[in-house]
């Protein structure tokens, strides 16, 4: 499964941790965590090698789930990205259980769309698998090999039509690729409707019961945390301080800008005093800091910043609430997902590097777990909607390769492309998922903070 965390694949560590640009601020916004992903997965089966972009862990300003005090999700207005750490660190094994059960059970219910699509229209299914390669263990009923394998990068649903073990005739109609092309497209299209069904099923739970955040926005920005030896700390900031007005001009409510309002202030006065109006408590203070000059001519004080916002929770009273927040939960997460995916396409020199998989998710969902029940339904519902979106496309092993071949044959009149053509367009899609699969595998293993101790 390869996860694009750019944007929007899964803000997690902290779930919102904003670095500045500026090289002694680090900006903390308490951003809700949502995501983003890709996956791939063909009309029998789905791969799990999910383009994750590890670049960025926490949100930036724009694509926030959190809800402002009207009950409206606030806009998205930046770049859904996650925050990049140096070796990735999975923690304790309950977390890293519920991060994994959550990703098996996408797969589930994926293959389960596929699965049940075919059945119900009566088309032969031989078999049913989550993961690739050998077989870990399976059972056989009602003529269907379910079976676990052994790479974990998505998972199959087998049908029997060109199985040369198999006893149909090659005439029936009940093969899938005897039915007419509506029922075909309907089997192949079902792995992406279950997963969209599946997202915003996760986003009405955790609306009727856990409840979504909201954010009350006041004024200034506040200090989090204060470096030792910093200019802040010399000069008597303290964690916890509020910063209402720098040179006398007052903050602006709305935290994003407010600190950038400050940070711009520090920056343009090295080694200058700035006088800050501090809130400390119930006190009203004035402190003047004096920035040290950093390597760059600009600025610095050594502290981390955070919007001044008080977080609570949203629960729907009733089932038309619950499907109204739901309704504009799932439509801000689908659109940072696209938005996130798009910028991943058209930057993708710079993406490439940060693909990841299922250990890198699985890693981030076990941080996502640790840190609150929200960011792991909005793991959940970003995962689901990515696998989504990314089986549209149109390549190979993907569910949006199966479309287009049916596409084309639509396109020529009912005439199929060659059926050794077709395999090994398909063939060669599934070896390269399972390939890059596994390097990311090996490759995200090898970031693991216990495996670089061994190391």
């Amino acid at each position: 499964m390869l996860v694009n965390l750019s944007s929007s694949s899964f803000s997690v560590i902290k779930l919102a941790k904003l670095k500045s640009p500026f090289s002694d601020f680090s900006v903390k916004s308490r951003t809700h965590f949502s995501k983003s992903l890709s996956s791939s997965s063909s009309s029998s089966s789905s791969s799990f090698c999910h383009s994750f972009p590890l670049s960025d862990l926490s949100f930036k300003n724009r694509h926030q789930i959190f809800w402002d005090k009207t009950k409206i999700p606030c806009r998205r207005n930046g770049d859904f990205r996650l925050w990049a750490f140096a070796g990735i660190d999975i923690g304790s094994a309950q977390s890293v259980l519920e991060a994994a059960a959550v990703l098996t059970a996408i797969i589930v219910v994926h293959e389960s769309g596929h699965f049940l699509a075919a059945c119900l229209q009566g088309i032969h299914v031989s078999k049913f698998a989550i993961g690739f390669g050998p077989v870990l263990a399976k059972f056989n009923k009602n003529n269907v090999e379910y079976s676990i394998r052994a790479f974990p990068l998505g998972g199959f649903v087998g049908f029997p039509d060109n199985d040369p073990e198999s006893d149909i005739p090659v005439d029936d109609e009940n093969l899938l690729k005897n039915r007419p092309i509506l029922d075909r497209v309907l089997v192949i299209s079902a792995g992406v409707i279950a997963n969209i069904i599946f997202a915003y099923i996760i986003i009405l739970v955790q609306v009727s019961s856990v409840g979504l955040p909201v954010q009350e926005p006041f004024p200034g920005v506040l200090v989090p945390e204060v470096r030792t030896l910093s200019a802040a700390s010399r000069d008597g900031l303290l964690p916890g301080d509020v910063i209402l007005a720098v040179n006398g001009n007052e903050l602006p409510k709305l935290g994003s800008t407010a600190v950038s309002d400050l940070v711009e202030a520090i920056k343009r006065s090295p080694n200058r005093t700035v006088l800050l109006k501090v809130e400390r408590g119930k006190q009203d203070l004035e402190i003047g800091v004096t920035p040290d000059e950093s390597f760059d001519g600009t600025g610095r004080i050594g502290v981390q910043l955070s919007p001044n916002v008080k977080i609570s929770k949203v629960v729907a009273k009733n089932f038309l609430e619950a499907f109204n927040y739901s309704r504009k939960e799932f439509l801000g997460l689908s659109y940072s997902v696209l938005d996130s995916l798009k910028q991943t396409f058209l930057n993708f020199s710079q993406s490439a590097s940060k693909v990841s998989g299922p250990v890198a998710i699985i890693a981030v969902g076990a941080e996502v777990a640790r840190s609150n029940i929200d960011g792991l339904y909005q793991f959940a519902a970003v995962l689901n909607i990515n696998l989504a979106v990314i089986n549209l496309l149109p390549l190979p092993a993907l569910d949006g390769g199966s479309l287009a071949l049916i596409l084309i044959e639509a396109v020529r009149g009912g005439r199929k492309l060659p059926l050794e053509l077709e395999q090994r367009i398909m063939s060669s899609g599934v070896m390269f998922v399972v390939l890059l699969g596994l390097f990311l595998i090996i490759r995200d293993t090898l970031n693991l903070e216990f495996i670089k101790d061994l190391l």
